[in-house]
């Protein structure tokens, strides 16, 4: 199992950045795949960016060119650089981790609201 707790979200105004951080309770290497899905009011949960463990990343093509995934190994943490913001992205943001034979782990969400 692993606990991911979320922080780095708020509300700014479009074309502003924000940085969300997920820290892992345990080492990164030990996940299949890390990253963020994000949920808007009356929408599914979509994927945003994800580490899988064969060391590629996986962008949403709404958010490709604006955001960018990082991970600290030493502080188990994983970061969602965003920039360029814009009032479609604004969402609850979830931190992801799956790991083969637990299935998929979720943080507690991040809100994002971007002002136009």
């Amino acid at each position: 199992q692993v606990q991911l707790v979320e922080s780095g979200g708020g509300l700014v105004q479009a074309g502003g950045s924000l940085r969300l951080s997920c820290a892992a309770s345990r080492s990164l290497f030990s996940m299949n795949s890390m990253g963020w899905y994000r949920q808007a009011p009356g929408k599914q949960r979509e994927l945003v960016a994800t580490f899988t463990g064969g060391g590629s990343t996986t962008y949403a093509d709404s958010v490709k060119g604006r955001f960018t995934l990082s991970t600290d190994n030493v502080k188990r943490t994983v970061y969602l650089q965003m920039n360029s913001l814009q009032p479609e992205d604004t969402a609850v943001y979830y931190c992801n981790a799956y790991i083969v034979g637990w299935g998929p782990h979720w943080g507690q969400g991040t809100q994002v609201t971007v002002s136009s």
